[in-house]
């Protein structure tokens, strides 16, 4: 199997990150795996779709820092590779993570993939699918009882409205953002300099006015979906609960929060039994939810992280489901072409 992984910058890519211990695992069981910059993305003459293909080379690499590595000092010999010879294109880049100095870079990959997955190379997750979820706003999509009470808008009298429903206490972020940034909770208190929190989050595009869950104090779950489904291996859930720095409410690990084990409770299976058939409606392979109590904060599509950390806190390997399931969606290709459309093939 041939597979190439789409992400923001190659270069910048570190050795702890949920794409490169899936890499590894993939490059172990002998596969050959590439990684594309967004940003070097082609489509040629003949009508193939690719880029640059960054790789290690080959060989035994034990630990996934060690392959990083390899990758890393390899980048010179990048060659070009295009559909005509991968199996599998991966996703994995975070739009949001370009919007500033890349703009023109965020939706590249669903557009090169769209083309790729039109020409026989599966693309996970599905980029047909991924278009109708290009923000958080795509939480919106889901049942009423899962997810928090929100406005999204750009005007400050819409806000403060909510906020006194809500009484006072609310979280406003960036529709189009992640990593934690500019994420804030509004108190009370907080409410004289509302309107200058409200100027740097609406700089970038438009405000998510959401109910404060006093929850999230506690921190949230990061839980891992695969194909609709619970990623479990031996009965141990892919899971962190990730707890903010101090009074921090961003739980983001990279935010300066911390991570521990998870309790998967009934109420949050109930959930993702309630959100799973838009996910497999819409083509979404590999997702992590973001849950505090018994709501869903968000879904990550794009580039969820956090596999390694809840590997090493369960003691159990989560990439090699992930990398079986990959191979089954090559195999039944192989069997099927065409006769199966790629979202289907993306959740099966």
């Amino acid at each position: 199997m041939k597979l190439a992984f789409v992400v923001n910058r190659v270069e910048t890519e570190g050795p702890k990150y949920t794409t490169n211990i899936l890499a590894h695992r993939l490059h172990q069981r002998g596969h050959e795996v590439f990684y594309f910059d967004v940003g070097r993305l082609d489509y040629t003459l003949d009508g193939r779709v690719g880029g640059l293909g960054h790789f290690a080379p080959a060989g035994d690499y034990e630990t996934p820092e060690d392959y990083h590595n390899a990758v890393h000092g390899n980048l010179e010999k990048a060659r070009p590779v295009y559909t005509d010879e991968l199996d599998i294109i991966f996703l994995r880049n975070d739009p949001g993570e370009d919007a500033a100095d890349r703009n023109w870079a965020s939706n590249a990959a669903l557009m090169f993939g769209q083309l790729a997955s039109q020409q026989g190379t599966i693309v996970v997750n599905d980029p047909f699918g991924l278009s109708h979820a290009l923000n958080k706003m795509y939480l919106q999509q889901f049942p009423e009882s899962v997810r928090p009470r929100t406005v999204i808008t750009r005007r400050i009298d819409e806000i403060r409205q909510f906020a006194e429903q809500e009484g006072n206490d609310i979280i406003l972020k960036p529709l189009l953002g992640s990593g934690g940034k500019n994420v804030f909770v509004v108190r009370e208190d907080d409410h004289p300099n509302l309107n200058q929190i409200v100027d740097v989050i609406s700089n970038q595009g438009y405000v998510i006015a959401q109910e404060f869950m006093p929850a999230a104090a506690q921190g949230d779950i990061r839980l891992f979906l695969m194909n609709g489904e619970p990623l479990v291996v031996d009965g141990h859930y892919a899971a962190v609960h990730r707890i903010g720095a101090d009074d921090d409410i961003r739980n983001n690990l990279h935010a300066g929060g911390s991570g521990q084990k998870a309790e998967i409770t009934p109420e949050i299976l109930k959930m993702v039994e309630l959100i799973r058939p838009k996910l497999i409606a819409d083509g979404m392979f590999l997702v992590g939810l973001d849950i505090a109590g018994d709501r869903l904060l968000e879904i990550n599509l794009e580039s969820p992280g956090g596999l390694r950390g809840a590997g090493i806190l369960e003691g159990v390997d989560f990439t090699v489901p992930v990398a079986e399931a990959l191979e089954k969606k090559v195999l039944c290709m192989q069997n099927y072409g065409s006769r199966i459309p790629n979202r289907t093939i993306a959740t099966l």
